[in-house]
């Protein structure tokens, strides 16, 4: 089963997998930005309660140069009606490529990974978003599953609406 979204650039595409699994999300949208400043604000994970829905809290355990690439060990409280989940990740920041990828460790999931990518384009910046994630709770699970197009979606607009804050529209 695939939905889409109507928007400016490309469709967003939910692609379901079966029942017991949760569906993964992928969207590209050009936006009226550079791929530097895009970088940054998803790269700014510290700052993620002030703008993402149902994000309480964030914390860096570490930061860690390795060459080419930055890895940060952040953790992320995510709340939600009466359920409240901690849940550790590394976030692997490729600055000169303008990529992020984030990879699940420890919390409330099965498994959950996400890749960011961000090119300038003639338009502005052409943002590249894709996550697969699940549940280890079936409650969780279940909620999540009858939500998810739309939790995407919040999220998706949510960093738009911080980019037109810090960076105009």
């Amino acid at each position: 089963m695939i939905f889409r979204t109507h928007n400016t650039t490309s469709p967003a595409t939910v692609t379901v997998k079966t029942q017991e699994q949760m569906p993964t999300h992928s969207e590209t949208r050009t936006l009226p930005y550079t791929a530097q400043q895009m970088y940054d604000l998803v790269a700014d994970v510290a700052n993620y309660p002030k703008f993402l829905p149902w994000t309480a809290a964030a914390r860096i355990r570490s930061r860690e140069e390795r060459g080419d690439h930055e890895e940060m060990l952040a953790d992320l409280v995510i709340s939600f009606k009466v359920f409240r989940e901690r849940f550790g990740s590394r976030v692997v920041l490729w600055p000169e490529q303008k990529k992020i990828d984030t990879e699940y460790l420890d919390g409330p999931f099965r498994h959950m990974h996400s890749n960011w990518a961000f090119k300038d384009v003639e338009e502005g910046v052409e943002v590249t978003f894709f996550v697969d994630f699940e549940f280890k709770n079936r409650i969780l699970q279940g909620a999540a599953g009858m939500f998810f197009y739309e939790a995407m979606q919040r999220i998706v607009r949510a960093f738009e609406r911080r980019a037109a804050e810090l960076y105009g529209s």
